[in-house]
């Protein structure tokens, strides 16, 4: 267990003489979760810790669960904390999930896994239900979102640069292939929709388009292009870039979260902080869009953080550690190492930090198609995404730049 003075003395130290020093603390607990699965074949990481802050949650579909976006965050992390050995044990899942995948669709990644040793068509998450005596997935863990993809493919990359193993960035590609096939949309401004909802057996299109989403892609077909790798990256990089554009609400000075289901109308009915913070991530940001962050702190802003949704309901840690990270790329470095003290407070008893502050916080967004409701939410339990971007803030490591220019000067 770490120590959470080691927190504390990881903020003093934050300082030009030593990055590697204020990334300790997160880039340990990172290491060592890795460690504790024997061996050193490919590897999905559990997503959460207990409600304790140790051991695993009770709710059973989070009590194995990894999900693709954590790991892929604890990836590149391990990467920016020089870990490349257990990044590749990641890392290598990964490459293995893209290849393989149950449905035998090369390039389908499921957002979640089960966690713990993987063999070489990697398992989505499920669990045997004694009362129904009968194996249950969960809809949203065996679906496909194209962020997921996205993610798994940024991972690989900064693998592939880390490593110089061509195998890595080969699936990164595929990834990206499937993202180009499976989600491309010319409806309104183009861009990609949101994946898919269920099983191979249901499944379910998402037509609607995330800005994050977007974002995301623009950053996986950069990455390929600067990697080398064959393939129509540069357009597709000015489609996902286009409909960013038409997301910029020049009014209020910020990004929508994306549209509605019919790929076109404006979805005004949420904001989300993410999708106002990752672009400033990307390379070569349009001037105008620092203006968001103007609007993220007004509309965004809690104390000591960042909430995911306008209504302010409570401290989102990841998105809070993002934001920290944006901060350190626009060089308001002052504002980042007042967010990086929020996170040195939030770390749970086994070393991951807090997802929350508060019980339960709210998005804004449905789960899936059939949601009724905002019926996403965040809750107090250690996470895995948290923890790794807290990671990457300490160290400033962009996880949007995998071509290799990703280190910032924390000044």
């Amino acid at each position: 267990m770490i120590k959470k003075t080691c927190w504390a003395m990881a903020f003093v130290l934050l300082s030009p003489l030593g990055v590697a020093v204020a990334g300790e603390p997160t880039c340990r607990v990172l290491a060592e979760r890795v460690g504790q699965e024997s061996g050193d074949g490919p590897i999905f990481l559990r997503s959460y810790d207990g409600a304790s802050g140790q051991g695993s949650p009770d709710d059973i579909a989070l009590s194995t669960v990894a999900f693709t976006y954590d790991n892929a965050l604890a990836a590149i992390a391990l990467v920016a904390c020089s870990h490349v050995p257990e990044a590749r044990r990641i890392g290598e899942a990964l490459r293995l999930a893209a290849l393989h995948d149950r449905s035998g669709e090369p390039g389908r990644v499921r957002n979640a896994y089960r966690a713990g040793p993987q063999p070489s068509s990697p398992p989505p998450n499920g669990w045997w239900d004694k009362r129904a005596n009968q194996w249950l997935e969960d809809d949203y863990q065996v679906g496909t979102s194209t962020g997921s993809v996205a993610w798994a493919a940024l991972a690989l990359l900064t693998l592939g640069q880390a490593t110089k193993e061509a195998s890595f960035t080969d699936a990164a590609a595929i990834l990206a292939g499937w993202a180009v096939e499976r989600t491309s949309d010319r409806r309104g401004a183009g861009g990609f929709t949101g994946g898919v909802f269920g099983s191979e057996a249901t499944p379910r299109p998402l037509t609607w388009k995330a800005t994050e989403h977007n974002v995301d892609l623009e950053a996986v077909f950069r990455g390929l292009e600067g990697a080398g790798a064959p393939g129509p990256w540069r357009t597709q990089a000015k489609v996902a870039r286009a409909f960013l554009r038409a997301q910029w609400e020049p009014q209020e000075k910020r990004f929508l979260i994306g549209t509605l289901p019919d790929g076109v109308t404006a979805n005004y009915g949420a904001s989300g902080l993410d999708a106002n913070l990752w672009p400033q991530l990307l390379p070569h940001p349009d001037p105008e869009w620092k203006n968001a962050i103007a609007f993220v702190e007004r509309k965004h802003g809690v104390d000591g953080g960042f909430s995911f949704n306008h209504d302010r309901g409570g401290l989102w840690t990841e998105g809070t550690a993002q934001a920290a990270l944006t901060y350190r790329v626009l060089g308001q470095s002052a504002k980042a190492d007042a967010l990086f003290a929020t996170l040195a407070a939030l770390q749970s008893p086994g070393g991951y930090l807090w997802a929350t502050r508060e019980d339960k916080i709210t998005t804004g967004l449905a789960i899936g198609p059939e949601s009724v409701t905002a019926d996403l939410y965040y809750y107090r339990l250690p996470h895995l995404g948290a923890t790794a971007w807290a990671a990457l803030d300490a160290i400033g490591w962009n996880p949007l730049r995998p071509e290799g220019r990703n280190t910032l000067t924390i000044r």
